[in-house]
């Protein structure tokens, strides 16, 4: 299974404004950050908006900020937000059930199913906040500038 190239950068939107909880993140500054055009970024913040794990703030000193704390943020349930689909086998759709002739004497489709719910088992254990706790190293990374607020320099 692999995540889409949407959810790996809505969790860099959120790891972002983790980060930045003190003013409101630019849509310019993000989108700069991750190589990526802003109306690329306005795709994958409806879905972030939509489900209150980022909050827009209008206005001249406006930008976005996290929805709720980020210790809130489960991993998990980003993820399910921002995939389409965890068919991981034809058989765990209903047109593929039907197509299968193995659906009544195999247990493919449970293992598979069993392997998903460990695999959010696992992601629901962790939210924004414990991936995001080395504040200042990823600050760093992503070019946010201490310098414009002191009292940020020292988280």
């Amino acid at each position: 299974m692999r995540l889409t190239q949407a959810t790996n950068y809505s969790i860099r939107v959120l790891l972002y404004c983790a980060v930045n909880p003190d003013r409101p993140s630019r849509v310019a500054d993000i989108a700069a950050t991750f190589d990526m055009s802003e109306t690329h970024l306005f795709k994958i913040l409806k879905v972030l908006v939509d489900h209150k794990f980022i909050e827009t703030i209008r206005g001249r000193h406006g930008g976005l900020k996290l929805g709720r704390p980020a210790d809130e943020i489960k991993l998990g349930d980003v993820i399910a937000a921002t995939e389409e689909s965890f068919q991981m086998a034809e058989c765990f759709s209903e047109e593929g059930r039907k197509d299968c002739p193995l659906i009544l004497s195999c247990e493919y489709n449970r293992v598979l199913r069993e392997a998903l719910g460990a695999f959010f088992a696992v992601l629901d254990r962790y939210t924004v906040a414990d991936i995001a706790k080395d504040r200042s190293m990823l600050r760093g990374a992503l070019g946010i500038d201490d310098l414009l607020h002191p009292a940020l320099a020292s988280a």
